[in-house]
């Protein structure tokens, strides 16, 4: 497969040579289409594979909302993310509906395309290496499995038990790759809730408009495109467990109608005016400080003691490094399995760097480590597998190492950012004195 390919498909020449170049700067693949005919002609032609495919909603033979599906049927690897100059909420809607990662509006949303194309590369590129093939995004979800005997570790999961069969809200807290989704489906397997939903949904990863229809959906012929009533992820989750990720990342005005949802247990879709009625419980989770986006202006107070009303920390990998050696094996025997390949033991020279890190990306970061390992070693993981960063993350001052490249010093600068702002990545950005979007991508390029 060629990696990182990206298929722009626009009518104006500019914004092709634009994106391309933009593309081309951050390290990806571009190709080019002028019009819906001749996209199909070179998916058709089967010589690069493609996995992501910016097109524009305005073509001159065609509408993009609509050609999702033709290009989902020829790609079906590929992630869509459809750009238009003038956006609104019923075409993004069924785009979304159609199949399409994602919907923004050029000009506007210039400053998100990088991280969106990043997000949906990886989303591709996951689905591979988990599966071998790419398999649809839906897919059955194994139980959780919290791994971990730290002091640190068991009084999170004392908390979690302890609330587990309550109904109460529950506000999961921590830095970046802590493993809260984990806790959050832990804490739903051990309720009375466990026979039915548990449904997940990232606040991050839609805009406003779309996020409001994916909670509380929409009714039929409540505008153009919307043919059948579809059901929102509260009345998806009733009886069940509705998990909201990155809760700090909701626009303050979307928060008011979540508030009232919570407090009446009923919702209005749009289109409707006759609430509709769920019992759910509610987990959400967040890296940000709340009570400092309460001062700022940016999260609603009422909201946040509506949430917390049970708050569980979760603490970092730095704080129970004893757990690393039982993270490792449960990752290795995890990852194994998905890729088809033997489990290997990992040398007590490398166990030794692996226990002595303080993993600025937590569990995620070190998840990836094992990942890349088992791609590169051979009979055993050795010190030789590892990224040389981690070999230089052990290091307090750069006295105390040999030798280390520039790519390496740089990301362990931006991991200690980021555990300063606690994951803020607009704050983290703004004291790097770089792009919101250089950031992402340096986020992805580390595995942090």
């Amino acid at each position: 497969m060629n990696q990182n390919s990206i298929l722009i498909i626009d009518d104006e020449a500019t914004i092709r040579v634009l994106l391309g170049r933009i593309l081309e700067l951050e390290g990806y693949n571009p190709l080019y289409a002028k019009d819906r005919s001749s996209a199909l002609e070179l998916l058709n032609r089967k010589e690069v594979e493609v996995q992501v495919i910016l097109c524009d909603v305005f073509l001159p033979d065609g509408n993009g909302v609509s050609m999702v599906k033709e290009l989902k049927q020829l790609c079906p690897q590929a992630n869509v993310i459809l750009l238009t100059a003038h956006g609104n909420i019923p075409d993004g809607v069924q785009a979304i509906k159609n199949g399409a990662f994602d919907y923004i509006v050029k000009g506007d949303d210039n400053r998100k395309i990088i991280p969106l194309v990043s997000r949906a590369m990886a989303d591709v590129q996951e689905r591979i290496s988990t599966t071998g093939t790419v398999a649809p995004k839906t897919r059955k979800v194994k139980k959780p499995s919290i791994v971990g005997s730290s002091p640190a570790l068991q009084k999170s999961v004392r908390m979690a038990e302890k609330v587990a069969m309550s109904d109460v809200p529950v506000l999961l807290t921590g830095e970046t790759g802590t493993g809260k989704e984990v806790f959050a489906r832990a804490i739903h397997e051990k309720s009375s809730r466990n026979k039915n939903a548990f449904v997940a949904i990232n606040c991050s990863a839609f805009s406003r408009e779309l996020l409001e229809s994916e909670l509380f959906g929409y009714k039929a012929g409540s505008f153009t495109g919307a043919m059948k009533d579809k059901k929102g992820l509260f009345e998806e989750a009733d009886e069940g467990t509705l998990f909201l990720d990155e809760i700090g990342e909701m626009e303050y005005s979307l928060q008011a109608k979540l508030l009232r949802a919570l407090e009446t247990g009923e919702f209005i879709k749009i289109g409707e005016t006759k609430p509709t009625k769920v019992n759910i419980r509610i987990i959400a989770a967040t890296n940000r400080d709340l009570k400092k986006e309460i001062d700022n202006h940016l999260f609603r107070e009422d909201l946040y003691f509506r949430l917390s009303v049970f708050q569980i920390e979760l603490p970092p990998l730095r704080e129970r490094l004893g757990d690393v050696r039982l993270l490792v094996n449960h990752f290795i025997e995890l990852l194994s399995e998905k890729m088809k390949c033997r489990p290997v033991a990992v040398t007590p020279e490398c166990m030794k760097i692996l226990e002595g890190y303080t993993w600025p990306g937590n569990i995620r970061e070190l998840k990836n480590v094992i990942e890349r390992s088992l791609i590169v070693c051979d009979n055993e993981i050795t010190v030789d597998d590892l990224p040389v960063d981690i070999h230089i993350g052990q290091s307090d001052s750069p006295e105390q190492v040999q030798q280390f490249d520039l790519a390496s010093v740089e990301r362990s600068h931006i991991a200690k950012i980021l555990a300063y702002t606690k994951g803020n990545k607009t704050e983290t950005a703004r004291l790097l004195k770089i792009g919101l979007t250089t950031l992402y991508r340096k986020i992805d390029e580390y595995g942090l």
